[in-house]
């Protein structure tokens, strides 16, 4: 995600921070290095333009120029700037109304029955009751797919009736809402392949008969500077309450979500980032300047463990150490299973304060390595007997060859795994001997070295 500015910006800024002093001239010149890096990720010109005229003008002043670290001084303009330009500050949905509607625009293809689903699925974790209504009548299989997903997440669905208009459909689910005392209602509606005057009329019908709270518009950012066409067109026709763009994990550029906020003025409420069900993050204008400007998110990562890590289960291994002292493979698969719902390492990385800053061959190689290491230390360990994992002194040399041949790895791969762990039990001992606090919320294996194959 913005992995391309990112990286422009960071030599920029690594630029500066070389200088002693700045002036107006090496100012003038970063200015047009960032202009440059603005352009090629896809932002508007538009959006370019104006963003570099604000920061010039406040880069320029006394404060900065005579400031013992201007350097840093500038690296603060930058980040206040790309947060405004973000949208300032984090929007949520408006559900106070009960039950509240929520009207999905897009596309074809932007995403937006699946994204209809993930917010289903995010709004019942939270207690809520959702009912999805099936308002696009016209693609093949759209009802099917969103029957699919109001199975695996537990919402209610409304599907059009033989010879129903959509606003007819959209009243009948409004009231059934109403009757079975549902929290939410998600309108999936619609699109095209582009924005036609039947389109328009047929989501203003809908919109005039339920008039929901949120009407939001799901954007694909592969698409590019088009995506700045078509939130304007569908502002204009309809009138949105938010965005939600979608794909950001598979674009390097990003300069879309840059540029649709300004164009708008709609906040992005959500950013798709993957395909899973919970691949769906609140959009945070602050946060995410502070990724593009190599800062990493801490709050985000803090977010992510919180949501991620079964307290019962941390607590369980954490007397289990207390107890005996020592861990076993078992314990140490959990809490393999348990960090991978985070989320692939790549998307991790990216929250890290610092990681930016690393060479992005570099930083490829070390995600490479590592979930090439994670992977083969859980099939070793899930191809072992639970005797086995409870165990691991009974592994002998046949025993190795079975488990090593039945998760697709060598026998060298699997006694690494297993010196690795040994050496980490030793250690794990002598911190308990010398009365050390073993960490919070991994357990006994806290603080202690990665092991594995390589």
């Amino acid at each position: 995600m913005f992995d391309r500015l990112s990286n422009r910006l960071q030599t920029v800024f690594r630029n500066l921070r070389g200088q002693g002093t700045l002036t107006e001239k090496n100012i003038q010149d970063a200015l047009r290095e960032v202009r440059l890096a603005l352009l090629e990720a896809d932002v508007h010109y538009a959006t370019a333009k104006a963003f570099i005229d604000r920061v010039k003008e406040k880069s320029l002043g006394t404060e900065v120029l005579s400031s013992l670290t201007p350097g840093q001084q500038l690296i603060k303009i930058f980040h206040d700037e790309l947060t405004a330009l973000l949208g300032g500050e984090h929007r949520e949905f408006d559900l106070r109304a009960i039950p509240s509607q929520v009207m999905m625009l897009g596309l074809h293809g932007s995403g937006k029955t699946t994204t209809s689903g993930k917010l289903a699925r995010l709004w019942k974790k939270q207690g809520k009751k959702v009912l999805l209504a099936a308002c696009d009548i016209r693609r093949p299989a759209a009802v099917e797919q969103l029957e699919v997903l109001a199975g695996q997440t537990g919402a209610g669905i409304i599907k059009p009736e033989p010879g129903e208009s959509v606003p007819d459909l959209g009243r009948r689910a409004l009231h059934h809402a109403r009757e079975n005392y549902y929290d939410i209602v998600v309108y999936d509606t619609g699109g095209r392949f582009q924005i036609d005057e039947e389109l328009v009329a047929e989501l203003t019908a809908l919109r005039n008969a339920v008039e929901p709270q949120n009407v939001i518009l799901v954007l694909d950012a592969a698409i590019g500077q088009e995506s700045v066409s078509v939130a304007k067109t569908f502002h204009e026709a309809v009138g949105l309450t938010g965005l939600v763009m979608t794909k950001l994990d598979g674009d390097a550029r990003g300069g879309a979500a840059l540029s649709v906020v300004s164009v708008t003025g709609c906040p992005i409420l959500l950013t798709g980032v993957g395909e899973r069900a919970e691949d769906l993050e609140p959009f945070h204008p602050d946060r995410m300047a502070s990724r593009i400007l190599g800062m990493g998110d801490v709050i985000s990562l803090v977010e992510k463990v919180q949501e991620s890590i079964d307290a019962d289960e941390a607590v369980r291994i954490q007397e289990k150490f207390k107890a005996k002292g020592e861990l076993d493979l078992e314990d140490f698969l959990a809490q393999m299973k348990q960090i991978r719902r985070m989320g692939s390492m790549g998307k991790l990385l990216e929250l890290i304060p610092g990681m930016g800053s690393i060479a992005e061959n570099v930083r490829n190689k070390m995600l490479g390595e590592g979930e090439v290491r994670a992977k083969k230390t859980e099939a070793m360990i899930q191809s072992m007997t639970p005797r086995e994992r409870r165990h691991p002194d009974i592994i002998n040399a046949s025993r190795r060859r079975r488990i090593a041949k039945g998760s697709g790895c060598e026998v060298s791969d699997l006694n690494e795994l297993l010196r690795g762990f040994k050496q980490a039990k030793q250690m794990a001992k002598r911190m308990k001997q010398m009365g050390r606090k073993m960490p919070r919320g991994f357990g006994g294996l806290g603080g202690m070295p990665p092991f594995g194959p390589r």
